[in-house]
């Protein structure tokens, strides 16, 4: 029993190193984003031409400021579920 433990620990561990697993649940990341960020504007900002984002960590930054501006306290998973949503869904980064 107590190995399971051990793998269960590492298997989480491992999945929330970049580039050792994915952590991240982009289902979870488009429910939060529906939600809440399309209350303030439509996907034209992340289809349009002389949009800002250039880098995944420009995206999750941006991210955490809808969520400060928003009150909503999101976890960092939760972030991160909805940076890879929107990096999956519009944005193609590597």
């Amino acid at each position: 029993m107590r190995t399971v433990h051990c793998l269960n620990a590492l298997l989480l561990l491992t999945a929330s190193i970049p580039g050792l697993g994915s952590a991240f649940d982009v289902k979870a990341g488009q429910s939060l984003h529906d939600a809440h960020c399309m209350k303030c504007h439509g996907s034209e900002v992340y289809t349009r031409t002389d949009r800002r984002i250039t880098t995944m960590d420009s995206l999750r930054q941006q991210v955490q400021r809808c969520d400060t501006n928003l009150g909503l306290t999101w976890f960092d998973e939760e972030i991160e579920n909805v940076s890879q949503y929107l990096n999956a869904t519009y944005y193609k980064l590597e």
